[in-house]
């Protein structure tokens, strides 16, 4: 399957677009109770599952797809990457001196998540435009986009 860098891009946006809204909540939340490193991660990364499934599974839905099978296809079509997502990101996070301790109103804490998945997002696009290529991923799900 003949896959262009457009459409990649745009499946590793709305991997993105999950992955940032979980991470930026576990963050906060993790930050706000003073939580340390390891379980502030923990929970970014559950949340940044969570909502990329749910992302996926919304527009599954919205197609008329039963729960199961959208339950499926959102498995299948976004589990790699967010795996990858999130591995770079946080990795990129803890690497970043200081990134992981400064507070939400630290510029240092938010231009270090804005790199961390600026990064994450570069790693991950080939890796996507290669899944797709495939016939996996995104690909899976793309009959039921409109």
């Amino acid at each position: 399957m003949k896959v262009t860098w457009g459409v990649a891009a745009s499946a590793t946006l709305h991997c993105l677009t999950g992955c940032a809204i979980g991470e930026v909540l576990g963050m906060a939340i993790a930050t706000a109770l003073g939580w340390h490193d390891v379980p502030s991660i923990i929970l970014a990364v559950v949340l940044a599952f969570f909502f990329g499934y749910a992302l996926t599974l919304r527009g599954l839905f919205r197609a008329g797809v039963d729960w199961r099978k959208a339950l499926r296809l959102a498995l299948a079509a976004d589990t790699l990457s967010i795996l990858v997502m999130e591995i770079v990101d946080n990795g990129v996070m803890v690497i970043i001196p200081g990134a992981m301790d400064a507070g939400l109103a630290s510029w240092l804490f938010w231009g270090a998540l804005a790199f961390a998945l600026l990064v994450a997002f570069l790693v991950t696009l080939p890796i996507n435009k290669w899944i797709i290529g495939r016939g996996k991923g995104h690909a899976v799900i793309h009959a039921y986009h409109h």
